[in-house]
């Protein structure tokens, strides 16, 4: 079986709906580390992991801890794409010179990065950490046309980053997340994610396309969202707008969805 827009096979992503504790880089690349390892070991092609799993989004420590990339911690993801031979795509805090950015990479099995982009719809709130990325890329690879964007990147306000990675050739669309709540936040009387849903539908839609974004799960301990939650709900969107696959809601919905596009 092929995908509509390419030769290669169907392709195996595993949405690694991580826990991400903020400030705690050694832990949470330990976390990372672990989860490339079961994704290989479920033989996933590619493994989508979260948006700033190194530190946390917002998380004031990403003013010390962002490293540049490459860089050591970028390395560490990188030799565990090679150590298991898999695509890795992993949302990380970035140091250049005194600007930090809310990177996210393409690994391959090799170990070297395909491709990086920095976050280009940086909400108000974030920009006292975060500078603000003015470029867009794709890699080819022998699973398609990849391209990358960040969390906001895909609001609807902002659809013509995804909208351009399209018509640069991006068959395969992959959106590391922190998707967060308010603390009492009730899923069952105000489900989460049709913001997403629709953006992710739109572009799919338009360009034939699969579109998938990986949120974490943990409860936000820093910085200006601090006591509201990550929730998951990591999302599979394929052409034609059809869900392929949702990940659980939950503060603690740690898991490995595993899809095939």
């Amino acid at each position: 079986m092929t995908h509509a827009k390419g030769n290669f096979n169907m392709r195996r992503i595993a949405m690694a709906q991580m826990r991400v504790e903020g400030g705690l880089i050694d832990k949470n690349l330990c976390q990372a580390v672990n989860t490339i390892e079961a994704a290989a070991t479920n033989n996933c092609d590619i493994v989508v992991l979260p948006e700033c799993l190194d530190v946390g989004w917002t998380h004031p420590s990403a003013k010390i801890e962002a490293q540049p990339i490459p860089g050591p911690t970028s390395q560490v993801i990188s030799q565990a794409a090679a150590d298991h031979h898999i695509y890795v795509v992993a949302g990380l805090t970035e140091r250049i010179d005194q600007h930090i950015y809310n990177a996210a990479i393409l690994v391959s099995p090799s170990g070297e990065i395909l491709l990086k982009h920095r976050k280009i719809n940086v909400l108000d709130i974030a920009r006292d950490i975060y500078s603000i990325g003015d470029t867009l890329s794709v890699a080819e690879t022998e699973l398609g046309t990849i391209g990358l964007n960040i969390c906001a990147d895909n609001f609807p306000s902002s659809l013509h980053f995804a909208r351009s990675l399209a018509s640069m050739g991006a068959d395969l669309l992959l959106s590391p997340c922190a998707w967060a709540v308010d603390a009492d936040h009730d899923n069952v009387k105000d489900p989460y994610g049709s913001l997403w849903l629709d953006s992710y539908g739109t572009i799919s839609k338009e360009y034939d396309i699969t579109v998938i974004g990986v949120s974490n799960v943990g409860n936000i301990t820093g910085g200006v969202w601090q006591g509201r939650k990550c929730i998951g709900c990591s999302l599979t969107v394929g052409p034609g707008a059809k869900v392929i696959a949702q990940a659980p809601y939950g503060v603690d919905a740690e898991t490995l969805e595993i899809v095939e596009v």
